[in-house]
């Protein structure tokens, strides 16, 4: 079964935000099956200038958002303008049908002026938050979130939260080990905690050496997943106080200790589920869950469903 996604292109187009797209959802990565199609369209198709300079030419009009499973807006350069009526039926009836529209960056402000974000949390860049919020009262707007998720509409932050938000949707379309390769491929983690807020205040210079020792301590546990890994040893672990690891959290990653370290033992385990026949009570002991119903409590909490329900869902479709 492919997936087939519609990027629309809005002059003058952010480069980089449509490229986290196309990278994600439209190339074909060594060893990884293909379950993506990926086509562009524009209200004038032709070239479209873009913000880096350059023209880029779109060979589709709107009517390709028909049949569209995923339909992406990466980005609304002038967020005060309202979409045309063509482009509100466009979205509204693929919304309709069932497909899911995405608003990358900026994009939040077409998903907001189209009404889909009536009464739904919704984020966009950190610096056009407030703008966002003073022209749509009738969003909630999340200043600090990575991506917003809502199974049929969903938001992200500016650039980069562009992939976070692009693999989380692959991880719940055809799971977790399957958005772990296309991630290892871009080189990058299937998955950040924290928020944009981390992002958007520089109250100090970079300390370098505490980087280093956050840096080295997220190592240790990610080798260690299925060990008890108690604040305290972790602290012990880099030669600091409980209370300064806590700070180390908040300060680069924007969550704490104990949250990081469910959130990446849970990803772990999806892995497991959907590669192994291992039994969920073996999985919840690989990554450190001694107690299984402990940890079926924290994987429905993360995920809003069962192990095995999951496993039953995406066991079949992982690479």
């Amino acid at each position: 079964m492919v997936h087939r996604v519609v990027a629309v292109v809005t002059p003058p187009q952010s480069t980089f935000e449509l490229g986290c797209v196309a990278e994600v959802f439209g190339i074909e990565h060594p060893g990884v099956p293909t379950r993506y199609a990926l086509e562009f369209c524009a209200e004038e198709p032709g070239e479209v200038p873009t913000r880096a300079g350059y023209p880029m030419v779109v060979a589709h009009g709107l009517d390709r958002i028909a049949g569209a499973d995923s339909v992406f807006v990466t980005g609304w350069p002038d967020h005060a303008a309202r979409p045309s009526a063509a482009l509100v039926e466009a979205l509204t009836a693929a919304h309709r049908r069932g497909a899911r529209i995405v608003g990358v960056c900026s994009g939040a402000f077409a998903l907001a002026a189209v009404g889909l974000l009536d009464g739904r949390t919704a984020t966009t860049h950190w610096r056009m938050a407030d703008e966002l919020a003073a022209l749509y009262p009738r969003v909630v707007v999340d200043a600090d979130a990575l991506y917003v998720d809502h199974g049929d509409v969903a938001t992200s932050a500016g650039t980069g939260a562009a992939i976070d938000l692009a693999l989380a949707l692959v991880g719940r379309d055809f799971g977790a080990a399957y958005a772990a390769e296309i991630a290892r491929h871009m080189v990058l983690p299937p998955h950040r905690d924290g928020g944009q807020g981390q992002y958007a205040r520089r109250p100090a210079p970079p300390d370098v050496t505490a980087q280093e020792t956050l840096s080295a301590l997220l190592d240790w546990a990610e080798r260690h997943l299925a060990a008890p890994i108690t604040i305290d040893r972790w602290a012990t672990r880099g030669a600091v106080s409980p209370r300064t690891l806590a700070r180390l959290f908040e300060r680069h990653l924007g969550t704490t200790p104990g949250r990081w370290l469910v959130r990446r033992r849970v990803e772990e385990a999806r892995i497991l589920l959907e590669r192994t026949d291992d039994s969920v009570d073996a999985v919840a002991a690989a990554v450190g869950f001694p107690d299984p119903s402990n940890f079926r409590r924290r994987f429905a909490a993360e995920l809003g469903t069962t192990p095995a329900r999951y496993r039953r869902t995406f066991a079949r479709t992982s690479p």
